[in-house]
């Protein structure tokens, strides 16, 4: 083996156990999120935070995420990729220790915003590094594979980590699971990225005005969907948010020299990448969100009991991976992602029939086949969007993409909760009303005979049955969620129609290969 070709072998496993380390970091950022929301109640009681600011935990973290993802493009070119994620996985892991170090809920705010600024780099940075350090076709497939499938499993595995962790450990161990990783990927970041030089005269230029601006729009934004579910969309602190953050934004867009190159989006294999990331997190983000909450209010299962049910989708996505990477090298990206999209969410209808009684085997199929196919929606979709731009500006894009995502997830989740707020209540009425009209169907509608539902005038037996009206009643909005965000999977496929033939530049390498666009 000649001198050459041993040192480019070694090139290209430094560079895959790089990308690696940047996978997992990705992993620990997103898988945070699940860990911590499952333990929220344990965390509370700890430090005395009061029910009322709970959420606040969670909410700081992806407020800061949110705002860092858009970053990560002009934050590659000042620091390059390789001082970038080091940095961003030694923030990630010390803001970790400081949030398990924390004695009030004052200091693991800052310390969760500072996790949240390290964990919202981490996430583009994975997709970006896919073609600033590969070549185009199963390098980059097998890359994008291996961020899409990461990407998507951590939200899966997040409840029975954090389950084991609240039922076997001390909170504190829901943040201190991240040093030995964050450790071990930081050093294989920093040994094995490529070296490059950084170019901190950028800074000179910083419209620092539009990223306040941009910064402001965001926060609002994650704000004002968290607020929505519960004071109403058109609430006056709800509109104010959102308008806001649509100033805000306007302003930022208009900046000759903002830090975020909106611009990007005037290519139009991006945009259209944009807003199908955008279903797609909603779709995820919103189906992760909504399994656990079915098997807690209705089925009351414990964190570890729902993470080994909602397990099923993660095993069905590593399993599906090789199968999705062989697929992405034969058949055209359109065709692959209107499969992905149609069987994602057929996936998520089968869930929205679910009874009050349904659990484990109930559940298994429509998990199979959203894990199964959700790679399908991430791998042709990532090729099209990002792998046909110049690799100057594919760090930039790489952050509009993960945004659309996140704020995908963001509303999808928010959209859910405002169906059962006002879906669960208006159910429960009408099921009320019907076990005086017609109790048999009510009896049917809540999973019991009609011997076991009390006469509607004895006060005491109807009192009885109220846990049974509200898990039937959350139930049946729960259901109506789940077509929900079916239904949003299906307008990707209206724009993979509207998306037309891909068209691939004149100059790109993919002109002079056999690459299915």
């Amino acid at each position: 083996m000649s001198d050459a070709v041993l040192e480019s072998r070694q090139a290209l496993i430094a560079r895959w156990t790089g990308f690696t380390a940047m996978c997992l970091g990705m992993f620990m950022a997103v898988l945070d999120i699940q860990i911590v929301v499952t333990s929220l109640t344990v965390i509370e009681a700890a430090l005395g935070i009061g029910v009322e600011r709970m959420s606040w935990v969670q909410t700081a973290y992806l407020i800061a995420e949110v705002i860092a993802i858009p970053l990560s493009g002009l934050l590659t070119r000042v620091l390059t990729l390789r001082w970038l994620v080091t940095g961003a996985i030694a923030g990630f892991t010390l803001a970790s220790i400081a949030c398990a170090c924390a004695g009030s809920f004052e200091q693991l705010i800052v310390a969760r915003v500072l996790q949240g600024l390290a964990g919202g780099v981490l996430i583009p940075l994975v997709f970006s590094a896919i073609f600033l350090l590969f070549r185009p076709g199963i390098e980059q497939t097998v890359a994008t594979t291996m961020g899409g499938v990461l990407a998507v499993l951590a939200p899966a595995l997040g409840p029975i980590s954090g389950g084991y962790i609240t039922e076997h450990f001390s909170w504190h161990w829901l943040f201190l699971i991240n040093v030995i990783p964050g450790i071990v990927t930081g050093l294989g970041a920093l040994i094995c990225l490529p070296r490059e030089k950084q170019r901190f005269g950028l800074l000179k230029g910083l419209d620092w005005l539009s990223l306040a601006l941009i910064a402001v729009a965001l926060a609002s934004l994650e704000i004002a969907l968290k607020e929505a579910p519960g004071r109403g969309w058109l609430s006056g602190t709800v509109a104010g948010l959102l308008a806001v953050s649509l100033i805000c934004l306007g302003l930022a867009i208009r900046r000759p020299a903002a830090v975020v190159d909106f611009t990007l989006l005037k290519d139009r294999n991006l945009a259209f990448g944009c807003a199908i990331s955008f279903l797609l997190g909603a779709g995820l983000f919103g189906s992760v969100y909504l399994l656990p909450v079915f098997l807690s209010l209705v089925r009351h299962h414990g964190p570890f009991d729902i993470g080994l049910i909602v397990m099923v989708t993660g095993i069905a996505q590593i399993i599906a991976a090789p199968v999705s990477v062989f697929l992405d090298r034969k058949f055209g990206a359109r065709v692959l992602t209107a499969i992905g999209f149609g069987c994602f969410g057929i996936g998520l209808a089968m869930s929205g029939f679910e009874t009050r009684g349904s659990d484990y085997n109930e559940l298994f199929w429509g998990q199979v086949m959203r894990g199964s196919f959700a790679a399908l929606c991430i791998l042709p979709a990532t090729r099209f969007a990002l792998g046909l731009l110049p690799l100057d500006k594919v760090g930039d894009a790489s952050g509009l993409y993960n945004l659309s995502r996140n704020l995908g997830g963001a509303i999808g989740i928010a959209l859910v909760d405002t169906v059962l707020f006002s879906r669960g209540p208006e159910h429960a009425a009408a099921l009320t009303d019907l076990m005086t009209a017609d109790p048999p169907a009510a009896a049917a509608l809540m999973g019991m005979s009609d011997a076991e539902l009390p006469d509607p005038d004895d006060p005491l037996g109807m009192m009885g049955v109220m846990d049974y009206v509200q898990e039937a009643s959350l139930t049946m909005a729960i259901n109506e969620a789940w077509l929900m965000l079916s239904g949003l999977a299906g307008l990707a496929l209206v724009l993979v129609w509207l998306l037309g033939p891909i068209r691939v530049p004149p100059e790109h390498p993919a002109r002079n290969r056999r690459e299915n666009f």
